[in-house]
């Protein structure tokens, strides 16, 4: 028998060890919202904004809660378990915890090939207007050489990763934040490892 939405999500969350109610609350509603929606089917489908962060946060494919199948126009590509923060850095898990069907023809408008691709979240406010918390980043991790004038890059450093954007200067490489209120840093080449280049900019409704 076919796992419906409701199920599923019942499911993961016994597995993960939350409450529903606690879930109802991550996503900025009332307490009982997802226990009516796995009891009463209300509402009937989950909205793809809550769809994702819940999807995001039991570690499970986004399509068992009701995203649309994956069609074969489409590459899964693999979705890293970290967040690439706009700020300081986030502890760098490098553990995937699903994929993600992105159309073909985004990958070819973006020019990265399906198996250099990878996806990541965005947190933290330093790249903002540019990039904002909750952004999600298309990844071409086979450009980490930043071109002379600069680009927005994922790098590693001490354990942790970023996003920023990389610039090379006569000291070094310079790293920048988009936000005028975050310092710069310039660097020696090879302290900091990068990742991968953001090549395409998705930012949920």
């Amino acid at each position: 028998m076919v796992e419906t939405p409701q199920e599923a999500l019942a499911r993961a969350a016994r597995a993960r060890g939350v409450a529903l109610s606690a879930l109802s609350r991550m996503i900025g509603r009332n307490q009982a919202y997802l226990s009516q929606f796995v009891l009463r089917g209300s509402p009937r489908r989950l909205p793809e904004r809550e769809r994702r962060a819940l999807a995001d946060f039991l570690a499970i494919d986004e399509a068992l809660l009701g995203a649309a199948p994956v069609a074969s126009d489409t590459v899964a590509v693999p979705w890293l378990a970290v967040e690439a923060a706009a700020g300081p850095g986030r502890i760098a898990a490098d553990r995937l915890i699903r994929t993600e069907p992105v159309p073909r023809a985004l990958l070819r408008a973006a020019g990265v090939a399906a198996a250099n691709a990878s996806l990541i979240t965005v947190a933290g406010e330093s790249m903002a207007p540019t990039l904002c918390d909750g952004d999600r980043l298309l990844v071409d991790t086979a450009d980490r050489v930043p071109p002379d004038a600069g680009a927005i890059y994922v790098i590693r450093r001490d354990e942790l990763l970023a996003v920023k954007r990389l610039v090379w200067v006569a000291a070094g490489l310079e790293i920048r934040s988009d936000h005028p209120d975050w310092p710069s840093e310039v660097v020696a080449p090879g302290a900091v490892v990068v990742v991968g280049r953001a090549r395409l900019l998705t930012r949920a409704l």
